[in-house]
């Protein structure tokens, strides 16, 4: 069953900073890909299309903005939209046109951030599109210097803005995830290594020298999730990709992903993704098949 997905080679050289594209459409109809660089996509009057970001899947409304990672999947397919006028506009750059000496500077902090989190996918608050969205419409009005500042200004403000969503699992791309912290990072590749096992607060702590109450406290406060949640969210990264690429039955994704019974997998699966692991599976081969 494993879907065919394109690798973009996009039309950026290296000689340029970014490109944008703006085009009127009546449907959606470039498969699902992926790219080195990152994407900014601004997408007015498609309500009822499908949005597939990673392993997230939506049905957007009448004004969205999404910032899209390197390497990770993504598309936009017509499904249930009617409209006969989308307006879409896409902006890509490279991944070291602003390089981590760079950002790691402190007027600089909140756009690393958002870099970092655009691994997964981001989708901006509808106030920041309505608010931004002028700005992307002209900025292929500007020429030279100017347009790369206006583009840093409106990452900038992306950066800072409130209410940005994340929507991707974060086990579900490749790409390397930093959380400033070698504690961290260390339960996090632990868990990844080792998600279609039994991993207790208890064994995680241990290996980073914490008690389970401060390691608890300590994932909380850095990554804004608690510690099953960290797990379950690698955990359901990884069967959302065996939900793609494999014709494995969906009770043995489950035990392959360390869930101990196929009603529990169903219940959190459910929960994060709004859909069942069948609907998923079904869900993302009709958004691919029809272009593919």
């Amino acid at each position: 069953m494993s879907t065919n997905i394109i690798r973009e080679i996009t039309p950026l050289t290296q000689n340029d900073c970014f490109t944008i594209f703006s085009r009127l459409k009546k449907e959606f109809s470039f498969p699902l890909h992926y790219h080195e660089e990152l994407e900014l996509n601004l997408i007015i009057n498609a309500r009822g299309a499908r949005r597939i970001v990673g392993d997230h899947i939506d049905v957007i409304d009448d004004l969205e903005l999404v910032l899209v990672g390197p390497n990770l999947y993504h598309a936009w397919f017509t499904h249930q939209c009617k409209s006969e006028e989308i307006r879409e506009v896409t902006i890509q750059w490279h991944k070291d046109l602003f390089e981590d000496k760079l950002l790691r500077r402190n007027q600089l902090s909140f756009i690393r951030s958002m870099m970092e989190r655009s691994q997964k996918g981001i989708l901006f608050s509808r106030e920041t599109a309505t608010a931004v969205a002028p700005r992307i419409l002209s900025l292929n009005q500007k020429n030279g210097f100017d347009s790369v500042l206006e583009l840093l200004s409106i990452l900038h403000d992306l950066s800072i803005s409130r209410n940005m969503r994340t929507l991707s699992d974060a086990s579900f791309t490749n790409e390397h995830f930093t959380y400033n912290s070698r504690r961290i990072e260390k339960a996090f590749e632990y868990m990844n290594n080792n998600y279609d096992k039994s991993i207790t607060l208890g064994e995680v702590a241990r290996l980073v020298n914490m008690t389970e109450v401060s390691f608890s406290r300590f994932i909380k406060k850095r990554t804004g999730n608690t510690f099953i949640d960290s797990l379950n969210e690698i955990r359901l990264g990884h069967a959302s990709r065996m939900l793609i690429d494999t014709t494995h039955s969906i009770a043995e994704i489950s035990y392959n992903c360390g869930f101990n019974n196929i009603s529990n997998f169903n219940r959190i699966f459910k929960k994060k993704k709004t859909c069942t692991p069948k609907e998923f599976r079904e869900n993302f081969n009709s958004g691919t098949r029809v272009f593919i």
